[in-house]
């Protein structure tokens, strides 16, 4: 998407109109609302907006495919009294943030109804900040299922009328088929319609296109639960062995200090399962997965997919090489290719101040790949060490798994 410079001198008076209109059109709208969107010359907004606002004296702009190629022609508006049509919140999952990057706050005027959020829950009688609320609008269907918790409540935004059919199916797969669901249509104009179903036994047909979802989470035993802390059980990830295990990863995780919107490096990424687990610390954490085999980095993405962070960038390729070109981290873990010449040196340069290098090595070269690091650069180490009972004969004994030597350094 091209980028676009606000002006540095905005003008005197607002020129740009942000209307939210819902299913109940112009009547809906209140007197303000409606005396902006009279006023413009040109309104902007999708076929379904227009037509809602209709009659429109103003001369009307359908979106085009993809939306941001309309951004230069209402930025060459300005100063032009100028309206665009949004769904309910503008700031809600809408357009509005959007074009807030572009113009500044003192040149527009923005004026909202009831968000999608809001409407189901009035409907439903939920309080909106115990809901998590998300969208799969133009989205990946697997970014639900970090919300399932039992007894969670969920509003869902939903693509098109196949998305409440295709959550059902998800919910059953995973364990959750006893989960309540809540298919809310066309709120707040006469189309409206609401019905209900529990996942593992829906039968809704004939679904608006603009519905919102509702669904009151429920598991039973064999239920497939993210847990909200770190060192999820090793058996929910796909292996072939090459898997920091969930005791070493739960250290490593809280070694790393994972801060809101940070990118990761993942090097060496096995079954991704750090970067996994990154990822789900946060919806707004980014993680990139460097695997030098080919297999394991399909494999990296298919457990992306199962934990609900299909954003998880992968890279096929070998440090330090593949590391060129990839946006700067703010922490790097490094859990394969550790005596590698130049990885750790790699690491270490692409970190900004505060940034983190996490490395953990179960051999003896990479331990000692570890040491001249702590000599080098300083940080700090550790080794880790794990027993599980297993059975001996018919009673049981301690069973050690290979210790891990961990180097931490943060850039000052």
């Amino acid at each position: 998407m091209a980028a676009f410079s606000p002006p540095l001198e905005p003008p005197s008076s607002p020129w740009l109109s942000i209307v939210g209109i819902g299913e109940d059109g112009r009547a809906g709208l209140s007197p303000a609302a409606a005396a902006a969107l009279d006023a413009a010359e040109v309104v902007w907004g999708g076929r379904r907006h227009l037509a809602l606002a209709a009659p429109l004296a103003a001369e009307t702009r359908a979106w085009p495919s993809p939306i941001h190629q309309a951004y230069p022609e209402i930025l060459a508006r300005r100063g032009r009294p100028t309206c665009i049509l949004a769904t309910g919140d503008p700031f809600h999952y809408g357009i509005g943030a959007e074009i807030a990057r572009l113009v500044k706050p003192a040149e527009f005027r923005a004026y909202p109804q009831p968000s999608a959020f809001s409407l189901a829950c009035a409907r439903l009688g939920w309080s909106l900040p115990d809901c998590g609320c998300l969208t799969l609008h133009g989205r990946a269907l697997p970014l639900i299922l970090p919300h399932l918790q039992p007894g969670a409540q969920l509003l869902v935004l939903s693509w098109d009328g196949t998305t409440p059919g295709q959550v059902a199916r998800l919910l059953t797969e995973r364990g959750f088929g006893a989960s309540h669901l809540t298919v809310l249509e066309a709120m707040g104009g006469p189309r409206e319609r609401i019905r209900e179903s529990v996942a593992d036994r829906f039968d809704l047909d004939g679904i608006d296109p603009l519905n919102t979802l509702a669904v009151a989470v429920a598991g039973g035993p064999e239920a497939r639960i993210l847990t909200l802390a770190p060192g999820l059980p090793d058996a929910l990830f796909e292996s072939d062995g090459q898997l920091t295990k969930a005791e070493i990863r739960a250290v490593t995780l809280a070694a790393l200090e994972p801060r809101r919107g940070e990118l990761l490096w993942d090097i060496g990424g096995g079954s991704g399962s750090i970067s996994i687990e990154w990822m789900l610390r946060h919806p707004a954490m980014r993680a990139v997965a460097v695997e030098a085999k080919p297999e394991r980095a399909a494999r990296i993405a298919r457990n992306a997919q199962s934990f609900g962070v299909p954003g998880l960038a992968v890279v096929d390729g070998t440090a330090p090489a593949a590391l060129a070109g990839l946006p700067a981290p703010g922490a790097v873990f490094i859990g394969g290719g550790v005596s590698e010449p130049g990885v750790i040196e790699a690491a270490c340069a692409a970190l900004g101040p505060g940034g983190r290098c996490v490395a953990n090595a179960v051999t003896l070269e990479g331990e000692a790949a570890l040491l001249a690091a702590f000599a080098t650069r300083g940080g700090s180490l550790r080794r880790l060490s794990v027993a599980r009972a297993d059975p001996v004969g018919g009673m049981h004994g301690w069973r050690a798994a290979m210790p891990v030597t961990q180097w931490a350094w943060t850039r000052s």
